[in-house]
């Protein structure tokens, strides 16, 4: 990240917020709405590591403190920056954007590293507790501003949208050609996981797996797993599978995958929040070549994101691993894993998931 996102041109006055109750909010249960000419995304609150700021914010935003503001800084894949309360008057010179809200809370540094998707608050280094109603957010990894800025939110939909607003024109400072207006800040209850609410029948989905071997289709059989089809649905739609590796190969036996610490991308995704350990739901299925079933450790509690895909009959694990879905179409796929070569349970080369999409009704 440039280092000038972080000087202040000026100072200026900290505009008061009233004192409202905010003993009633539940930090925990509610992410921001933040609205812009470009998109909308959401982010959640990371209220243990930044009590202060996430209170200050949450109010601010609660009485439109935000609404009519701008992004103004903005660094292509890399970061932007925003919350200037100067910048909901569209008279305001470019020599002072950035320079307002300043000295509104103490420092909260916190263990939180700046990652793709994190959002921390702003302050001038210089000062103690200069703590600012401005926020950047981590387009790509910052590493030099960890254990020097509050973190205190990570976005959890749209950083396609942070994204796009990165990349608009700027001068070589980062000061945007054009303000990228923000409409509004929202506070609103946690959106659940997509598959949370939906029908046990309406589970009955299926799953288009394009991998570095080829195409498969997985039917989901939420009559014999229905949690771990719902979980598996969930971080299906989140892209939180694309990217992540098949790390274990054994010939006739599995094609196992879905630890997001490998993925290609890194380790961290939006969608993490939705993943949680499973209770077992072991059935009376076969461990048949072609059915899917997901992994776990000794601990029958532990499955969570890793799943087999079973590439010959394997009885021994019949009654003891949560099976959840069959491949429909894409068998010959499974014959290529068989042939490809292996160092112990390692593939020797890269065999990835490279994308998977639910299938539309």
């Amino acid at each position: 990240m440039d280092p000038r996102i972080l000087i202040a041109l000026a100072l200026s006055a900290a505009p008061m917020f009233s004192q409202t109750d905010v003993s009633k909010l539940t930090p925990g249960e509610v992410e921001a709405v933040v609205t812009t000419d470009l998109g909308t995304f959401r982010f959640e609150f990371l209220y243990k590591q930044a009590p202060q700021h996430v209170k200050h914010f949450i109010q601010a935003a609660r009485e439109g403190y935000y609404d009519g503001g701008a992004f103004h800084w903005a660094k292509a894949n890399a970061a932007i920056q925003g919350g200037d309360p100067q910048l909901k008057d569209p008279s305001t010179p470019r020599e002072r954007w950035g320079s307002g809200g300043l000295n509104l809370m103490p420092t909260e540094i916190n263990d939180v590293k700046h990652r793709r998707g994190i959002v921390s608050g702003f302050r001038l280094l210089s000062r103690k507790d200069s703590d600012s109603s401005q926020f950047f957010i981590c387009v790509a990894p910052q590493r030099g501003l960890d254990g020097k800025y509050s973190a205190f939110g990570s976005i959890t939909e749209g950083m396609d949208v942070v994204d796009q607003i990165s990349r608009v024109p700027a001068d070589s400072k980062g000061y945007v050609e054009k303000l990228v207006r923000i409409t509004s800040i929202r506070i609103e209850k946690k959106k659940p996981a997509p598959f949370d609410e939906v029908k046990i029948a309406d589970l009955k989905r299926t799953v288009t797996m394009k991998t570095t071997l080829g195409t498969i289709k997985i039917q989901m059989q939420p009559e014999w797993a229905p949690n771990h089809v719902r979980n598996f649905l969930n971080l299906v739609s989140a892209g939180w599978y694309d990217g992540t590796p098949f790390h274990r190969l054994v010939h006739g036996f599995v094609a196992q995958g879905g630890i997001g610490q490998l993925r290609n991308t890194g380790p961290d995704h939006p969608a993490d929040r939705w993943v949680h350990q499973l209770a077992p739901e072991f059935n009376a299925m076969r461990h048949f070549r072609g059915s899917v079933s997901m992994a776990r450790t000794d601990d029958p509690n532990s499955a969570s994101t890793s799943f087999f895909l079973v590439l010959g009959p394997a009885p021994h694990l019949d009654g003891n691993y949560s099976q959840f879905g069959k491949v429909i179409e894409g068998l010959e796929v499974l014959d290529a894993f068989n042939k490809e070569k292996t160092s112990g349970e390692t593939p020797k080369r890269k065999l990835e998931l490279i994308e998977a999409k639910i299938d539309p009704q």
